[in-house]
């Protein structure tokens, strides 16, 4: 029992720093919506499908350098003073993220062509154009951040990530607060205010986790800016290799949410907007099972690099139990306390708000249903990339996303006229499916003995 306490203790404070990032980075994005709401339900909507669009590649990105974190452990694992392998994943992964990021700027720039090809609103569509004209170089600084915030991760270091963090979310709310509105001597840019916003925020958060690495001596061994353009095909395969499958894996999670914003867009102006919000909050939730995976990760890939079959598994099925006692609060919260939720981001005495809150609240409900799945598939998804195990995962996220919650939700949404109130069951199902075939595959694993 000793060894199940000690590992508890190890998992739970490596996640708590990488929660309350997670949480401070969720509150970055809560920040723009609520800074957008103070200009109406309509800036909420526009700003709303900008966000999903970048999201859709932003997740993609950082699920393809999230393979630094079990290549760093597993490294760490089998050798724990290693350094030059360690900094060779670091650049690699940089240099990935550079790659990637080129086309999807090109991508992003045709944001309103994008929208109106989907029936979207033409008012709407310029409007998010215009934030997305603002937002979209936010991606490379966000994507370098992440890779150096998995490697002090991976170093079971997390707390500067955490640090920097907090200080960009004043950054981002007087940034916004001065281009959305015109303060500070600053013009008043609207949305494009908001998007130029994020970006000098994602560039602080880089510029400063840069930074600690580059003094701090515990990280400044690693030396990571020395010959960084140097050529490592091996280890660029590598990353290419376990991050791919990865960011495929978010990428069908992010899009199927980013379809239902779409589909809600096609539904109207109010249920777009309620959408926004709900899963705004449903998303701050999301960031503490999210950083249980994360740490889950660590943990396995650490004992994933010993070869420690019974740490492996101690690691993986202490980090589900602790993802998914959370998920049971989250689901009472959503369904005791929705309007208190739903008021910190309209006026819900307004009546001109009255139905976009009102439908705020029944989403939320269906929210509550969801969190023990959400939890679990967040977990299984970490423990599995633990043991580098990323391509049964993507073909899961596949399967259930896409054809049982875009399928379910479309079905419900449009010819069985449920609405909104569809598109999220819908939701409800997919990641259930998932959840499901996330948690059987870690339990086949580790009862056939296949985790090393």
């Amino acid at each position: 029992m000793s060894l199940w306490r000690r590992e508890a203790g190890a998992l739970i404070a490596l996640a708590l720093p990488m929660i309350a990032g997670n949480i401070a980075w969720a509150a970055i994005a809560a920040t723009d919506l609520l800074l957008l709401g103070r200009r109406g339900a309509e800036s909420v909507a526009a700003g709303a499908l900008a966000i999903n669009l970048f999201n859709a590649l932003l997740i993609f990105g950082m699920g393809l350098v999230t393979a630094a974190s079990p290549l760093i452990a597993t490294e760490r694992g089998r050798r724990p003073h290693s350094i030059r392998d360690v900094r060779r994943t670091v650049h690699q992964t940089l240099r990935a993220a550079l790659l990637f990021v080129i086309p999807a700027w090109a991508v992003l720039w045709q944001c309103e062509n994008i929208l109106l090809t989907m029936g979207q609103l033409p008012d709407l569509a310029r409007e998010a154009g215009r934030l997305m004209h603002g937002l979209q170089w936010a991606l490379l600084p966000f994507l370098g951040f992440t890779t150096l915030r998995n490697f002090i991760g991976a170093l079971e270091r997390p707390f500067w990530g955490l640090v920097i963090m907090l200080a960009a979310i004043p950054v981002n709310v007087v940034a916004g607060w001065a281009l959305i509105f015109g303060h500070l001597g600053a013009p008043a840019l609207g949305l494009l205010g908001a998007g130029l916003a994020s970006t000098l925020s994602s560039s602080f958060l880089f510029a400063g986790l840069l930074a600690v690495i580059l003094i701090d001596r515990r990280f400044r061994r690693f030396r990571l800016m020395g010959r960084f353009w140097r050529s490592d095909r091996d280890r660029h395969r590598q990353v290419w290799a376990l991050g791919l499958p990865i960011a495929i894996t978010l990428g069908f999670e992010t899009s199927v949410f980013n379809a239902s914003a779409f589909l809600m867009g096609l539904i109207g102006r109010d249920a777009l907007a309620a959408h926004a919000v709900a899963i705004q909050i449903a998303a701050l939730m999301f960031m503490v099972p999210m950083g249980i995976g994360q740490a889950a990760t660590v943990r396995v890939g650490i004992a994933y690099g010993r070869r420690d079959h019974a740490a492996i598994g101690r690691a993986g099925w202490l980090a589900l139990m602790i993802g998914t006692g959370f998920a049971a609060c989250a689901a009472a919260l959503l369904l005791l306390a929705p309007r208190m939720l739903v008021s910190a981001f309209f006026d819900t005495a307004d009546p001109a708000n009255g139905r976009t809150a009102a439908l705020a609240i029944g989403f939320l409900a269906i929210a509550a249903l969801f969190q023990l799945a959400d939890a679990a598939q967040a977990v299984g998804a970490g423990v599995l990339r633990g043991v580098q195990d990323t391509t049964m995962p993507m073909i899961f996220a596949l399967a259930g996303y896409w054809v049982v919650g875009i399928g379910v939700g479309t079905l419900l949404a449009f010819p069985l006229h449920l609405a909104g109130l569809g598109i999220w069951l819908g939701l409800a199902c997919g990641l259930g499916v998932v959840a499901l075939l996330l948690v059987a595959r870690w339990s086949l694993r580790a009862r056939l003995g296949l985790l090393p």
